[in-house]
């Protein structure tokens, strides 16, 4: 993501340096492992007809994928453990860098989603605009299984299913982050023709910011699920 720092694993975005893996994920910390091993979705309805003189209505575009759910985390789940490279720099980022942030968000994410892609520039927006204000980011791909396998390990570890997934943690002095949002960005999906406006994680991230408790009434993220290698 250009615009919001990254960490790689399979693609992970720390927080306040702005550096460029993709174009279209500017600014982010993004750990990633450098290729990936299958695309999340695939295109229907664009089938090639034969020449015709007649004018044929118009075909709407269809999205096809995996449409998953996060679920499965509970609030007070304390941020696991990690250490993964940055792709574009080699630098190994872990949780304890992030110890002198008030809270950190950390996404698992997929560039060729749709449901991340529809979300991508307002993702590298939010990020660009809370990093100013002390909020530390991390951007995670974990379907690319071929260079950078442990990146699906931190997945499992988070409990992550889907892309984009959110995990907003809160830090209490010493204490380890524990998660106070695990929801959507926003209502708005590839084909529901709704305004990306990220405003339900813009409202937990400001609760946390400002010292306020965040909500625990939360629409779970959707998105493309995530492609696991097998194991064994």
């Amino acid at each position: 993501m250009a615009g919001v720092p990254t960490v790689a694993a399979s693609s992970a975005a720390v927080c306040r340096r702005l550096l460029s893996v993709d174009s279209s994920f500017p600014a982010t910390k993004y750990l990633s492992s450098s290729t990936s091993s299958s695309k999340c979705y695939s295109i229907g309805g664009l089938n090639p007809l034969p020449c015709r003189t007649a004018v044929l209505p118009s075909r709407k575009l269809v999205i096809r994928a995996a449409r998953v759910e996060s679920e499965g985390v509970s609030l007070g789940f304390r941020a696991p453990e990690f250490e993964l490279p940055e792709p574009l720099t080699g630098k190994v980022w872990k949780m304890d860098d992030f110890d002198s942030y008030p809270a950190l968000l950390v996404m698992f994410i997929c560039n060729h989603c749709p449901f991340v892609k529809h979300l991508k520039h307002d993702i590298v927006k939010l990020s660009n605009f809370y990093m100013k204000k002390g909020l530390a980011v991390v951007a995670i791909s974990s379907n690319s299984v071929t260079t950078h396998p442990q990146s699906q390990d931190v997945a499992r570890s988070f409990g992550a299913v889907c892309t984009p997934e959110f995990f907003l943690f809160k830090k209490d002095g010493r204490r380890p982050f524990e998660l106070v949002y695990h929801g959507q960005f926003d209502d708005s999906r590839p084909s529901n023709n709704m305004r990306v406006t990220g405003r339900d994680l813009s409202l937990a991230i400001d609760s946390v910011l400002s010292g306020q408790p965040v909500s625990p009434i939360q629409k779970p993220s959707v998105g493309c699920s995530i492609k696991w290698k097998p194991e064994g």
